[in-house]
């Protein structure tokens, strides 16, 4: 897996790619998300569009992203869920606790509300 990050309308969005199976991708996204707080960067997208494969601890990086984007006062938007990973978000109940939208535009206009 790999991620790129970019900025648009007071959102912080990254991209991820590939395969989201933790492991060393997990460190280095709780790296960029303290480093995104520290900078007062708190509503974060996270685009799931060129996401091939998901697992439970691919789910896990993205409940502790979510967690800690909470706990500093910010949230956390995936956008562009792939009809695979959205049915495992239904299957797991995730769901309910990630708010998600079809495009990334959706889910940085959300954050005006």
């Amino acid at each position: 897996m790999s991620f790129n990050v970019s900025e648009r309308y007071n959102c912080v969005i990254i991209e991820f790619k590939g395969n989201v199976m933790g492991g060393p991708d997990a460190v280095s996204l709780n790296e960029k998300i303290h480093e995104l707080i520290d900078n007062n960067r708190t509503n974060l997208v996270v685009d799931l569009s060129k996401v091939k494969f998901m697992n439970s601890s691919g789910l896990g990086m993205l409940i502790g992203a979510l967690t800690t984007m909470r706990k500093a006062g910010g949230d956390l938007r995936i956008a562009n869920a792939t009809d695979k990973i959205e049915s495992l978000l239904i299957i797991t109940k995730l769901i309910t606790v990630f708010k998600h939208f079809k495009s990334v535009d959706e889910a940085i206009e959300s954050f005006k509300e």
